[in-house]
């Protein structure tokens, strides 16, 4: 796919934000001010105060010679900044990738967003007229380069859509500050009568290289797309991400689920293509007040299967708020694994962690009721009941070793065996009754004593004496005794576990 690039200009970003908050500010000519040496300096001017000559980089006071009406404000330098970032990540419901281009622009990837729009001439009149319509001057070329559709957004005077392969003599034409120069070197070039790119284009480039540096090289390269420019975007790309633009806003939670349908039939099909399964996936609403409603679904076990993952949405569907409309949706993966070549052959005859009914229920009941409702543990090597097991990080996780079957376990172990105070008649036998967190529980029936040793690296520790206890009420306990017996206060019970 051949990449096409869109350059936006906010030929007064500063003045037109200043007059958004104050309107009172469109009919009235006024400058943005910054002390420079003592003396106040215009840094910006909106198109009244252009008109009446008050240009930036002119002394206030002559400023106000000029036009004693003149209003002045004062400039906030990081101002620029937070708003091309805000109008950056604003576009993004148009392409994935969007750059900040300091002090007054941005730079797009849209290199196969366009057709989404039914063209590029489409797609950049709705963005430009969406733009001015929050109150901004702005303008904006395409074309096969970032350096091109800089140019021609500030200096073209024809069509602002170059088509692809028509970069030279889109560029030829226009004088050499469009190549993004230092002043230095524009300056230079103009004293020696090389006023156009046409000028310099032909030139060699030893004889370039030597007389105006490296940067002029550069700059040439890339704009006639000889040397590769990389823009860095606001948010990193996500590779799998399909869009779904709507010719009218969608309000009914219906079409929401028709959006989301056919974005996952797409997406699903290039990670099938790719032999990749998605692990998490991001489903995005931009709304016509400018904001932007989402919902995410997670999977325990990668997967290309648009049904299932259709089912994990369905009931998040009802939370998105459509409020006037949404135009524009987006599904994203930014998470995938690999999937196994033979995935398909197992949706027929698989049983047991294998069966994809399995994965599937387990993902619906997490995406329902929290991820922290399942739990999957797999055994450990390590003789303390506490460290004999850990949580599986994968569906497909298998364990190192096998599961400690000689002696009965309690389904529910204690992270921290929990202090209790118990009454026994003996060494070696069990309790008669204890008390846990203020409750006496009398023993009826117990089983026992099982001693387990730590591990001999561990410091400090002391072998248990286990006991499976059962109380009056029918419950559980699996208790023990830390250490050997030589009286109560120094050999400390503890409720580890219950029982089903």
């Amino acid at each position: 796919m051949a990449q096409r690039f869109l350059s936006l200009w906010f030929r007064h970003l500063l003045t037109d934000d200043a007059a958004s908050r104050r309107p009172a500010l469109l009919t009235a000519p006024f400058v943005l001010a910054a002390p420079d040496h003592g003396r106040m300096v215009v840094t910006a001017a909106n198109h009244l105060a252009q008109a009446q000559g008050i240009q930036k980089g002119i002394v206030v006071a002559d400023a106000r010679i000029l036009l004693p009406t003149l209003e002045v404000l004062d400039d906030q330098p990081e101002r620029s900044g937070q708003l091309l970032r805000a109008m950056a990540l604003w576009c993004i419901r148009y392409t994935p990738v969007a750059a900040i281009d300091l002090p007054d622009g941005l730079i797009l990837d849209i290199s196969g967003c366009p057709q989404l729009w039914g063209g590029e001439a489409p797609y950049l009149a709705q963005i430009v007229t969406t733009l001015r319509g929050k109150g901004y001057d702005v303008r904006g070329a395409i074309a096969d380069t970032v350096g091109t559709a800089w140019a021609i957004v500030r200096y073209g005077r024809t069509t602002p859509i170059i088509e692809p392969g028509a970069t030279v003599d889109a560029l030829l034409p226009l004088p050499v500050t469009a190549l993004r120069l230092d002043p230095g070197v524009t300056n230079r070039l103009a004293r020696l009568g090389l006023y156009k790119v046409r000028h310099i284009a032909s030139m060699a480039r030893q004889a370039l290289r030597s007389r105006f540096g490296n940067d002029l090289l550069l700059r040439l390269d890339q704009a006639f797309g000889r040397e590769t420019e990389v823009i860095e975007p606001v948010v990193p790309v996500v590779p799998y991400i399909e869009r779904l633009p709507c010719l009218e806003p969608i309000v009914t939670a219906t079409g929401i689920g028709i959006a989301l349908s056919r974005l996952l039939e797409a997406l699903c099909f290039r990670l099938q293509q790719d032999g990749k399964g998605l692990r998490m996936a991001v489903f995005k609403g931009y709304r016509l007040d400018g904001k932007t409603v989402h919902t995410a679904i997670g999977t325990h076990r990668a997967t290309h299967s648009a049904p299932h993952l259709l089912k994990l949405f369905e009931e998040k569907i009802a939370t998105l708020e459509p409020d006037l409309g949404i135009d524009l949706f987006t599904l994203e993966a930014p998470k995938v694994d690999d999937v196994d070549a033979r995935q398909p052959s197992i949706w027929s005859g698989a049983t047991g962690l294998q069966d994809p009914r399995l994965a599937e229920l387990v993902d619906r009941v997490a995406n329902r009721f929290g991820e922290e409702c399942i739990r999957r543990y797999l055994p450990a090597e390590h003789y303390w009941p506490e460290r004999a097991f850990v949580p599986a990080t994968t569906f497909d996780a298998r364990a190192l070793t096998a599961w400690a079957l000689k002696r009965p376990r309690p389904i529910h172990i204690l992270s921290t065996p929990e202090r209790i105070e118990v009454a026994a008649p003996i060494p070696d036998y069990p309790p008669m009754h204890f008390r846990h967190r203020g409750k006496l529980s009398k023993v009826v029936r117990a089983e026992g004593p099982e001693r387990i040793e730590p591990e001999w690296w561990i410091d400090g520790a002391r072998h248990r004496d286990y006991y499976a206890v059962e109380d009056e009420a029918g419950v559980r306990y699996w208790i023990f005794r830390s250490g050997p017996y030589t009286g109560l206060p120094s050999s400390p019970w503890f409720l580890h576990g219950y029982f089903a």
